[in-house]
């Protein structure tokens, strides 16, 4: 059952309280009378709706009550604000009397847990989220009056939660998942008879001695590496051949069942398949790898299976791995030290150049119905004069591309978009350094964009609380 609404948070305690202790600090206050608005949580009903309308669940007013939305959406506010866990966060909201109030916990009453919130934010995905930035923006421009009218976009690497990727290491991880991941389908599933030998200290060996090759400076290393990774994929081979057995028994056993299976058989059985077809992706990849065969969509990860390799050609970091976040900021104005709110995040797999992700852009201007309001668009270099135009035909907008000769206006007025376009490298660094966008905790596309989402979020939240209202 949806709940929105915290209820009544104030009780007998908080009259023995002094008055200081009573009052939220000025920037949570601040932020909590944005977030009290009943249009900043109907996107929540909407998924809800979306949910009943798909079968998943039969009403949103049946059933065990959720967490207050009102509540879940502070929490994830504080999350990534100051770069907590679910558990830290849980524990300091409930050691805060501050973070209570907050978020409508009652002192008489118990936080709700740390998995709680940690499955709703699954459970809702980037959607969601995506519709509360856009209520935001929309409470800015028609209650506190700001005008939007520039626009300034750049793209940056949210980099996945995973080890620095090498052929001997994924062989290594589909190894040991495929012998815990057949485990358990073995042991949910009766019948099943078939075993997968734990080779996890073979590859752990070869990767010992891979590291004891790589100090060497002689030109035998190369062949030592080739050799200890070509073993180790004989391994990987032989764990999946042994893993497929496991998982042909398990589906016949499944399938001829009586009684219908429960889901944490159908749930086992799913997940082998889902790996045993990773690990075969790896064992293919490993071998085109030495018969310098060209890799297409290289797969970096046995858990994060979207993240990708990306240069974008930086000295300190020439490959990151994860995704290409494109973010767009909207200002009133040009001036130097302009701040503006951030559109809903535009995520892709892979290294896409920066004109592909700008569609996207233009859709979210157009829910927004800001794209008539636009008056200049700055870009980087790295977009292309036409189809940037062709892109933003329909805003009406200047558009300045960095270093095009094809700008407009005189040296003075390029030089101020020039300047302002420089801003945006500033905020995605203000983001990655106070605001969790760095690196994305959550796995998976949907995850990355679920992150990127919260962490706009936060920013849009922090910063519209700071803009005093218009009379």
């Amino acid at each position: 059952m949806l709940r929105t609404e915290a209820g009544q948070t104030g009780s007998l305690f908080d009259l023995v309280l002094p008055e200081p202790l009573r009052d939220m600090p000025a920037d949570l206050a601040a932020i909590d009378k944005l977030l009290r608005d009943d249009a900043m949580l109907a996107p929540f009903q909407v998924h809800w709706d979306e949910e009943v309308k798909a079968g998943l669940i039969s009403s949103k007013r049946w059933g065990r009550p959720t967490i207050a939305m009102a509540t879940y959406v502070r929490l994830m506010v504080l999350k990534h604000r100051y770069g907590w866990g679910y558990e830290v966060l849980l524990r300091e909201v409930s050691d805060s009397l501050h973070l209570r109030r907050f978020c409508g916990i009652p002192l008489h009453e118990r936080g709700p847990d740390e998995s709680t919130v940690r499955k709703m934010t699954k459970r809702l995905g980037p959607e969601v989220v995506d519709g509360l930035i856009r209520s935001l923006i929309k409470k800015a421009t028609s209650e506190r009056r700001l005008r939007l009218r520039a626009m300034r976009c750049d793209s940056t690497v949210l980099e996945a939660d995973i080890h620095y990727p090498t052929d001997i290491n994924l062989v290594g991880d589909a190894v040991r998942t495929l012998v815990r991941v057949a485990g358990k389908a073995a042991a949910a599933v009766p019948g099943v008879t078939a075993k997968v030998r734990n080779r996890g200290r073979a590859i752990g060996k070869r990767l010992r001695a891979l590291g004891r090759t790589l100090r060497r400076r002689t030109g035998e290393a190369r062949s030592e590496v080739e050799r200890l990774t070509t073993e180790s994929a004989r391994l990987l081979h032989d764990t999946i051949r042994e893993s497929r057995q496991v998982l042909t028994q398990a589906l016949l056993e499944v399938r001829t069942m009586c009684e219908q299976p429960t889901r944490t058989q159908v749930r086992a059985v799913v997940e082998l398949a889902q790996f045993v077809a990773r690990a075969e992706l790896v064992a293919e990849q490993t071998r085109q790898r030495f018969a310098e065969e060209p890799i297409k969509d290289r797969m970096i990860s046995m858990f994060d299976i979207h993240a990708r390799p990306i240069r974008k050609g930086k000295l300190a970091s020439p490959t990151q791995f994860g995704y290409v976040v494109q973010a767009t900021e909207l200002t009133s104005t040009t001036q130097r030290g302009a701040r503006g709110l951030l559109l809903p995040p535009s995520i892709h797999i892979g290294n896409p150049p920066e004109n592909e992700l700008l569609p996207d852009t233009v859709a979210e201007l157009d829910k927004l119905e800001l794209s008539h309001r636009l008056r200049v668009a700055a870009f980087d270099g790295g977009f292309t004069l036409d189809a940037t135009t062709a892109a933003m035909t329909e805003t009406n907008a200047e558009v300045f591309i960095v270093g095009s000769k094809m700008n407009s206006g005189s040296r003075r007025h390029q030089r101020r978009l020039a300047r302002y376009r420089v801003g945006c490298e500033g905020r995605i660094s203000h983001l990655k350094r106070e605001f969790g966008a760095r690196r994305s905790r959550l796995k998976g596309a949907a995850g990355a964009h679920t992150w990127t989402s919260w962490t706009f979020l936060t920013y849009n939240l922090h910063t519209l609380a700071s803009i005093p209202p218009r009379r």
